[in-house]
């Protein structure tokens, strides 16, 4: 008898804890599938690009950049009302003479720092009467490093980045010629924002920034998009760009695509793999595409 209950006790046991391994396991895959739907269900253009920054050689691709200090006479912080009942700033520099040409700058993933707004000041010496707002989609946060702008870029929503988008579209008025360019995480953006502005938008610029895949959206587009790509890019690499030509002629809309080799990055100066050559050509492209869409 002793004997039997003693197997009895160990065949309770080793059930109990067979019970126990099995709800973990359930739970783990539950909870992983659930991750996965989150992650990938139909995560948007803007959310697959600020995925990356959970990608270590993304990350690790972006070098710290230098410290760049930059201040002007003529730019000024704005700030504005946003539909989501916020507040929303933005760097501008307003044109010399009244014009309704505009041109929306957004930023890396680094934030609106010293050499957005250093570039944006040149753009607008460039262009000539124009009217420049450079956005600021992390409401106030800029990184120094990469761990610090892959959490940024990770906590942009895209119901707030339309939000203040489309507050800076009010601002300029109904009767506003949208252009708009960005790099990297900005230059996805900068498609996006071309799209918000429906048929305000006269002008859209990406550096290496993630295309829309969605040809519907596109076929709203009211401009023509020119980008500047790098082929040694190892997210939005050739086969990404190839598809976005596809995409727009599908659509019925003109790309103009440039590319160089070049690294992810190139047109920064405070980057380490900044390219001079490549920079001042696509610059040269990219100012003659605006001023003919900004006249």
């Amino acid at each position: 008898m002793p004997g039997y209950l003693y197997n009895d006790n160990l065949k309770s046991f080793f059930m109990k804890k067979l019970l126990l391994l099995t709800l973990f396991i359930a739970g783990s895959l539950m909870g992983f599938a659930q991750s996965k739907v989150l992650c990938c269900g139909n995560p948007s253009a803007t959310q697959q690009f600020a995925m990356l920054a959970s990608n270590k050689n993304f990350r690790m691709a972006h070098l710290n950049p230098s410290k760049i200090h930059f201040q002007s006479s003529i730019g000024e912080v704005i700030t504005y009302k946003t539909a989501d009942g916020k507040e929303a700033s933005a760097y501008m520099l307003k044109a010399k003479k009244a014009t309704n040409n505009y041109l929306l700058v957004i930023h890396e993933w680094w934030g609106l720092n010293d050499f957005v707004k250093k570039e944006s000041e040149k753009l607008y010496n460039d262009i000539g009467n124009v009217n420049v707002i450079a956005l600021d989609l992390y409401d106030g946060k800029i990184a120094t490093t990469r761990e610090e702008a892959g959490k940024f870029m990770q906590g942009v929503k895209d119901d707030r980045a339309q939000a203040i988008i489309n507050g800076a579209i009010a601002y300029a008025g109904p009767r506003a010629h949208i252009a708009t360019l960005g790099w990297c995480f900005g230059g996805g953006w900068s498609l996006q924002s071309s799209l918000l502005a429906g048929n305000q938008a006269v002008a859209c610029v990406m550096y290496y920034g993630m295309p829309e895949q969605d040809v519907a959206k596109l076929k709203t587009l009211h401009t023509d998009v020119l980008g500047n790509f790098a082929n040694k890019d190892q997210w939005i690499n050739p086969k990404v760009v190839a598809k976005f030509g596809d995409d727009m002629k599908a659509a019925g809309k003109k790309l103009y695509v440039h590319q160089y080799d070049a690294d992810h990055g190139f047109a920064n100066p405070s980057s380490p793999i900044y390219d001079s050559n490549a920079t001042k050509e696509a610059y040269g492209y990219t100012l003659a595409f605006l001023k003919a869409r900004l006249k």
